[in-house]
């Protein structure tokens, strides 16, 4: 789960405020219409969490509650490790790489703890992606800094055919694309691979 607020992935995702910035879960959103009026609560989900219900555009924007929006990716799907890395390639390569993040953040929280570092850049590339997508150059900068860096100590193993070298390497090119003009880029057309040989 990303915060909305600041960007950053959330360490604690089941508590209310963002540990980094110290946002509610909502901070960013606008309450939904019966709210406004105190004939509705906080949107929650299955389990009574805060959770904002409204849609979603391709990069994980909220948009009014009554727009078609793009279906969110279920949480805590379980998926073997090359079932996650072709969900989230499917993904990035339709350019929603906030909803790539999502799945990346199931691996990271069902991973063994060797592994937890791995996911977790991968999500953050991903994030990365998204937010230099959708503008946010600082955002995009410091997301694809942590990323690559959580990543790169997986270069000699390179678990699942990850392709950890070309990951980096796109991180920096993007960085360096992001620092010389900050506009945005076309999620799609700037989509990593993600494993050694992907097309």
């Amino acid at each position: 789960m990303v915060c909305d607020a600041c960007g950053r992935v959330r360490e604690r995702p089941e508590s209310e405020v963002c540990e980094h910035c110290g946002a509610g879960t909502e901070t960013a959103a606008a309450p939904p219409p019966e709210s406004r009026s105190g004939s509705r609560s906080r949107d929650r989900d299955e389990q009574g969490r805060a959770r904002n219900a409204r849609p979603r555009d391709g990069l994980g924007r909220p948009l009014p509650y009554d727009s078609p929006g793009v279906a969110r990716q279920p949480e805590g799907v379980p998926r073997s490790p090359g079932q996650a890395l072709t969900e989230a390639q499917r993904l990035l390569d339709e350019g929603m790489p906030f909803h790539a993040h999502e799945v990346l953040e199931d691996a990271w929280k069902a991973a063994p703890e060797a592994e937890r570092g791995l996911w977790r850049g991968l999500a953050q590339l991903a994030v990365g992606l998204t937010h230099a997508a959708r503008g946010n150059a600082t955002g995009a900068l410091a997301l694809l800094d942590r990323g690559a860096g959580a990543i790169a100590p997986y270069a000699d193993t390179a678990p699942y055919g990850i392709d950890i070298a070309g990951l980096t390497g796109w991180a920096r090119e993007l960085t360096r694309r992001l620092e010389e003009s900050g506009d945005p880029v076309p999620a799609a057309g700037t989509a990593p691979r993600l494993r050694t040989g992907a097309p």
